[in-house]
């Protein structure tokens, strides 16, 4: 079965190189309708992207820059935005024009066949692998296959709560996520279901450990400490703690009944911020349910995909 991927995925794989190497084994691509990458170096006025090929140049049209642009439900900042960045493409003509060869490419081809063949078969519960394209305060946008961008809630990025997707990810970040909910134009995706239980987490954990986190949140009654992107606990009030510090804490308790971590902060400073690593607990296959709570907390946390 073909694969698509996030764009970007196959621009340094051997095949890819194979056949951008000469316009003979890219007339070989163009002939199988296979689909590729390469570097767009620029945009011209006319917002035709400029494809760095080592033997001429690739030109994808305006029109063939992406699904929706000719029909003015994408905007151009579609194409600006591809500049100095990998763009997939799959190859309609080969020419010669003054001693030069030149290539017309369509990424919107590319695209047509990513949703045709992948993106409108996938189902809620698929878990599927993405790439971080840009954040906004609302969440997160990524890569699910050649370019097309779908979008993760800011809600639905963790458990433990975040001001900013930048909190937990960075651009251009290969990460895993799980289709929610699907309708005719979109694909809207989920991210914490991935990232484990409570049961799960806690057992990366023991009681009478000191290890890191970052604060989450401050409150009257205690400061919330990010263990995991799925944990968090709590210690007790503290003056001058600000969210997005760095804390060293001292784990007194672990309490699955109440599904609750109790800490003791034992330092609290300033560190160049950087999203923690994650660490899935799903990255392939389907899951129609998630249940994050233990058997014996009343409360539930639960995602149903069905």
């Amino acid at each position: 079965m073909k694969k698509f991927l996030p764009e970007g995925t196959l621009i340094n794989s051997a095949e890819n190189s194979y056949y951008l190497q000469k316009k003979e084994t890219l007339l070989q691509a163009m002939r199988q309708d296979l689909t590729l990458e390469g570097h767009a170096k620029s945009c011209t006025s006319e917002h035709d992207l400029i494809v760095d090929l080592p033997f001429g140049k690739g030109i994808i049209p305006r029109c063939e820059g992406a699904v929706g642009i000719a029909e003015g439900t994408t905007r151009d900042i579609a194409l600006l935005s591809r500049v100095n960045k990998a763009v997939c493409f799959k190859v309609t003509q080969i020419r010669e024009e003054k001693g030069e060869v030149v290539c017309l490419l369509s990424r919107r081809a590319a695209q047509e066949e990513c949703l045709r063949e992948y993106i409108r078969l996938l189902s809620p519960g698929d878990v599927i692998p993405a790439k971080v394209t840009h954040l906004e305060p609302f969440g997160c946008f990524v890569d699910i296959g050649c370019g097309i961008v779908s979008l993760i809630p800011i809600d639905s990025i963790s458990i433990s709560r975040i001001s900013h997707p930048s909190d937990r990810f960075f651009n251009g970040q290969d990460i895993f996520a799980v289709v929610k909910e699907i309708s005719a134009d979109r694909v809207c995706l989920s991210h914490k279901e991935l990232l484990g239980s409570w049961e799960q987490n806690a057992s990366l954990f023991k009681t009478g450990e000191t290890v890191g986190g970052i604060i989450r949140s401050v409150e009257e009654y205690g400061v919330f400490v990010e263990l995991s992107p799925n944990l968090a606990g709590l210690a007790e009030p503290q003056e001058n703690i600000r969210i997005g510090q760095s804390a060293s804490v001292y784990i007194k308790a672990l309490i699955p009944d109440k599904m609750k971590v109790k800490l003791i902060i034992v330092d609290v400073f300033d560190s160049p911020s950087f999203p923690t690593k994650l660490h899935y607990f799903i990255t392939s296959g389907h899951i129609t349910s998630w249940d994050y709570s233990t058997k014996t907390a009343q409360k539930r946390i639960f995602t149903s995909f069905e």
